[in-house]
């Protein structure tokens, strides 16, 4: 049904060794300059200013995503049987450009533009784009069936579970990719033997009851990358003072826009739908040039936000509590500060794993040895601990750092 490459394609990954691609189709989505667009786009956002090697970016991340998922199609049992060939190379693709509609900064520019990444992916996908063509041609229906995996929408829920549940082939990718690039160690696991004991059970995945000590394993990555990368202060320093920037600007409005603003950040400034041909050059390339531009900007708030940024002279970082809040804030009041844009609150909080009843891919399945299944948590002690113990919070405020004035 879809044209094979006359010989397989290899690309060397430091994860996965190669990437293995012999379809036509994938090969053309691979050369599409939305998807060369992903090289322009940094994998971790924030965490770059904390990690240096961090540089890699959405590109090679979508690729990894990929390999599992044709691996997963292919070499688990299950699947390769019972999946048709449309649907295997239907999950390839979902794979392969399941954040093609990623801005820069990563999750921090969802903030910014109000819209999550998924719902310019499905426009990339569909709104008659370069990819819209080459799924198309390759199958006529394959765009919506490819944005349907996406959207959750799938006439075949495992597809979707595939790239997106709680043991999907994005974390897998990212937190291994994640760690490497880091060089730290708590995103690693056994992704092999989770692959080996994966297997399908009345229409969602699982994975037999010898394979949870790996699926625990890859639970406590998730919570150690998210704490100690992810959810790193530092990192969220940087994207508070981001979208502190363009919080300045849209007050500011457009009136009287300063020259120093350049075009592609004026669809974000009126709150307006970016036009895809916009959002293609959204890059973090050009955004870096942006906020260049703007540290000459005739606002003297706008231009120190966004020198800021360029020169990672970022805000400094405490646990909120009511009295250190009142403190500091009537402090940087009397040093002149506009606490609009100087002060900033951010609480996240991590539940390494938290299962969804009736949702297929809200939780992790494992047939046991006699043949029955059960959630994760009602198989595993130390999962079972995990989501009945206290959740894990922090929340932090943000300031300029006075001793540095």
């Amino acid at each position: 049904m879809f044209e094979r490459l006359n010989e397989v394609k290899v690309l060397r990954d430091p994860v996965h060794g190669y990437i293995h691609i012999d379809l036509k189709v994938v090969w053309d989505v691979l050369n599409s300059a939305w998807f060369q667009r992903l090289r322009r786009i940094r994998q971790l956002g924030g965490a770059v200013v904390v990690y240096h090697c961090a540089e890699h970016t959405r590109f090679e991340h979508s690729l990894g995503v990929y390999e599992i998922v044709r691996r997963m199609v292919t070499e688990v049992p299950d699947l390769s049987r019972e999946l048709n060939e449309k649907e295997k190379v239907t999950a390839e693709l979902a794979a392969m450009l399941h954040d093609i509609g990623h801005g820069p900064y990563s999750h921090a520019f969802e903030g910014v533009t109000n819209t999550s990444h998924e719902v310019y992916t499905c426009r990339i996908i569909e709104e008659n784009t370069e990819i819209t063509k080459i799924l198309e041609d390759a199958c006529p229906g394959l765009s919506k069936d490819v944005a349907d995996v996406i959207r959750h929408e799938s006439s075949n829920p495992i597809l979707s579970q595939l790239i997106s549940s709680q043991l999907d082939a994005d974390r897998f990718d990212y937190l291994i990719r994640d760690a490497y690039f880091t060089g730290t160690k708590y995103g690693e696991f056994d992704m092999e033997r989770i692959l080996r004991t994966m297997r399908v059970d009345n229409g969602r995945l699982a994975v037999k009851e010898s394979g949870v000590y790996a699926v625990e394993n890859y639970i406590m990555a998730r919570y150690h990358m998210y704490w100690q990368v992810y959810y790193h202060p530092v990192a969220r320093s940087y994207e508070c003072v981001l979208h502190m920037l363009f919080k300045r600007l849209k007050d500011l409005g457009t009136r009287k826009l300063d020259p120093s603003v350049i075009p592609l950040f004026i669809p974000i400034i009126k709150g307006k739908k970016i036009p895809l041909s916009t959002y293609f050059d959204l890059d973090e390339y050009a955004c870096a040039y942006g906020f260049a531009q703007l540290v000459h900007h005739k606002d003297p708030i706008t231009a120190d936000l966004a020198r800021r940024i360029r020169d990672r002279d970022l805000f400094a970082y405490a646990d909120s509590t009511p009295s250190f809040n009142r403190k500091m804030r009537s402090t940087l009041k009397k040093a002149g500060y506009d606490l609009n844009y100087y002060w900033g609150r951010n609480e996240v909080e991590q539940n390494p794993y938290k299962p969804y009843s009736g949702e297929f891919s809200g939780s992790i399945w494992v047939r046991m040895k006699d043949g029955s299944t059960r959630e994760l948590s009602n198989a595993s002690n130390i999962v079972y601990s995990l989501i009945h113990g206290p959740t894990n919070d922090d929340n932090k405020v943000f300031f300029p750092d006075l001793k540095k004035k």
